[in-house]
């Protein structure tokens, strides 16, 4: 193990010793004598044979030299902490190669280096992860292999005709049909949906179709206070209408404008409003838009039934089951499934 591990050392110092070898060329040439020696032997010992040099016994010789003519008697039981030392650091350096490898299939595929807590990565994409708590290492290598098809797949947008949608806005008549899954909480979906609001191009040419998607934390608590009181009304709201017009006007308010103190409406929901007064401002809203109080009446009556719940549960196992997000939001058009921020 010794020879392995002085060559991990070889290989890690490579940078310094190049950069060192600008000015002393010597200095070069003896680090490559000994890692070409070193790697010799580390193949040999890959091959699972035996090395036929002294390299190890050099290493050794290298570090207790001085040791070997003061004090003998520690010679050892010091060459038997550096074979202990020669494992740790193998061990170490095959377990950190292991990890390095999953977090980098885990960006390609899932978009996070984190499988269980998307949330703590700071490598993926922009967007409000979701978090697991019941994975553990070998569960984790499992839902990244499994993820790999749909990491290859042809998305299509039309393939869920079940979600119940919020609104579909951009060019309504095109074929092109992009599906966007968003949280009215979530700060990152405010922000992509300015860009897609910015973006003309894109809504000429997609017919863009929004769903709510109300994320939970793994304790099953809401992660934003009123996601699922705004998407209760905007389902209720759209059913009693039998239009997309207000919910559109919803999102597009709590996405973009202001109240009087000058505070974002995402953030008023968030932060300041229990669900009594979110519940009271919505249906203010949808009074303002010219729906009759008792109609108002009705669609708050609405957004509480089975027949709500039920929708609500039906967009929430679809997107789980198939389209298996690891941050919201998260999009598919032009055949892949894109995840975070629109930019």
């Amino acid at each position: 193990m010794v020879c392995i591990a002085a060559f991990i050392v070889l290989v890690l110092i490579g940078v310094f010793v190049a950069i060192i070898s600008i000015f002393k060329r010597d200095f070069g040439k003896k680090y490559w004598k000994v890692l070409k020696k070193s790697f010799y032997c580390f193949g040999k010992k890959v091959r699972l044979q035996k090395c036929d040099t002294n390299f190890s016994d050099d290493v050794k010789t290298l570090l207790l030299r001085k040791i070997i003519i003061k004090k003998p008697k520690l010679v050892k039981p010091l060459s038997i902490t550096i074979e202990v030392a020669s494992v740790l650091l193998v061990v170490l350096t095959v377990w950190s190669i292991i990890e390095a490898t999953k977090a980098g299939l885990s960006l390609w595929v899932l978009g996070t280096c984190n499988i269980s807590q998307p949330s703590n990565c700071a490598l993926s994409a922009d967007s409000c992860g979701l978090d697991e708590d019941n994975l553990n290492w070998f569960t984790e290598w499992g839902e990244l292999f499994s993820n790999i098809p749909d990491r290859l797949k042809n998305w299509q947008a039309t393939d869920y005709p079940d979600l119940s949608l919020t609104f579909t806005t951009g060019n309504k008549s095109s074929e092109n049909i992009a599906l966007s899954i968003v949280d009215p909480g979530c700060s990152v979906c405010l922000q992509s949906y300015r860009n897609l609001k910015n973006n003309p191009d894109f809504l000429e040419k997609h017919q863009l179709r929004v769903v709510l998607y109300p994320i939970r934390n793994t304790n099953g608590d809401l992660r934003f206070a009123n996601s699922e009181l705004i998407t209760r009304i905007v389902l209720a709201t759209n059913q009693f209408t039998g239009t997309d017009e207000y919910s559109t006007k919803i999102i597009n308010r709590i996405f973009t404008e202001f109240n009087n103190d000058g505070a974002i409406y995402q953030s008023v929901f968030n932060n300041e409003l229990s669900e009594a007064e979110a519940a009271q401002l919505l249906t203010s809203w949808l009074k303002e838009w010219g729906i009759k109080p008792e109609d108002v009446a009705s669609i708050t009556n609405l957004a509480i039934s089975d027949e709500i719940t039920d929708q609500l549960k039906q967009n929430i196992e679809i997107i789980n089951s198939q389209i298996k997000p690891k941050g919201i939001p998260t999009m598919i058009y032009d055949g892949k499934r894109h995840l975070g921020l629109f930019k």
